[in-house]
């Protein structure tokens, strides 16, 4: 008996098309399962190559999804100047009865989609639901995706985006406008993207030891933040005003709290699978100042990775490759 697997190559991956508004809700149901106690992940271990760099192993096993597997991803900051991704890695998933691989798939466009429905996910709870503007700080993969998945659940107006690269800034505003049909602006500081905004994401590299650009007072009451980066645009005193700072899951932020990252940032009053089965609540006025502090989750990649398998499958998509 000869026994195959799919390989799914970032072509493949993004053949099958799974829309933006999909992953959130497939996203949105695995946290309601996470808040029920109904998931497993084990904390990701890691190895690290150079400074702020990273390759991290992450597995998890949703039941009601039939989704098992692990994602191998690197984070490299310094590859940009390299003209290379800053994420890069592959997803395997298992066959939940047998354990036996169903696929092998590049993870790098799971990594980007699932992030920003993450995002969306966390607004969906801490957001005013009548936000019409946004704030993006790092115009990358990130700042694509986040802006894409947000626009899916609010009816945004006007985007200022903020790169420390201004014709970075200036191609994101208008490839972004074009795709998604509202006004997106270059903005030349930090703060111009962040005053008077309803939506902000900050999606720049990860640092262990950042010099943090964002002062408190710039983000308005109101307002909701995702921090994609973990801290490394906020500072301290700019974190201290949040009113609601939630997570993806407490037990990882504890262990980068223990490795040496947030030093700064306060607890998280809820994660976002409290949030999405009704534990904790969310916003409680329109005056809250809330920000989501997303540290990226292998249950994120599972949810969206068997959609696209199944996808995949359903349009002959892939390389059948034998074990």
């Amino acid at each position: 008996m000869t026994t195959t697997f799919l390989y799914l190559s970032r072509a493949d991956v993004e053949a099958a098309g799974l829309p933006m508004v999909e992953t959130i809700a497939a996203l949105d149901e695995m946290f309601r399962e996470k808040g029920a106690g109904r998931v497993e992940m084990p904390p990701k271990p890691g190895i690290h190559t150079r400074p702020d760099a990273f390759i991290h192993a992450m597995p998890a096993y949703i039941q009601s999804l039939g989704a098992a597997g692990i994602k191998w991803v690197a984070g490299y900051p310094a590859n940009q100047a390299k003209g290379l991704p800053y994420i890069s890695g592959l997803l395997i998933l298992n066959d939940p009865d047998t354990g036996l691989p169903l696929a092998v798939m590049d993870c790098s466009w799971i990594t980007a989609q699932r992030t920003g429905a993450a995002t969306a996910v966390a607004a969906k709870y801490l957001a005013r639901p009548d936000s019409r503007t946004a704030g993006i700080l790092a115009c990358g993969v990130q700042g694509r995706s986040n802006l894409e998945a947000l626009a899916c659940l609010f009816k945004l107006e006007r985007v200022r985006a903020y790169d420390r690269y201004p014709e970075i800034a200036e191609h994101y505003a208008a490839e972004m406008q074009a795709r998604l049909g509202i006004e997106v602006a270059p903005a030349s500081t930090p703060a111009e993207a962040v005053r008077g905004v309803d939506l902000v994401v900050t999606s720049g590299p990860i640092l262990k030891h950042p010099q943090p650009t964002i002062e408190a007072g710039w983000l308005a009451p109101g307002a909701f933040a995702s921090a994609v980066d973990f801290d490394s645009y906020w500072q301290g005193p700019a974190l201290s005003e949040i009113d609601r700072l939630a997570t993806d899951d407490h037990a990882q932020m504890r262990y980068y709290r223990e490795a040496g990252y947030f030093q700064s940032t306060p607890e998280p009053y809820a994660d976002l699978g409290e949030l999405a089965a009704g534990r904790k609540q969310g916003r409680q006025s329109p005056a809250e100042r809330t920000m989501t502090i997303n540290l990226g989750l292998a249950l994120d990649d599972m949810a969206t990775a068997i959609r696209v398998f199944h996808r995949a499958r359903e349009r002959g998509l892939g390389t059948a490759l034998p074990l």
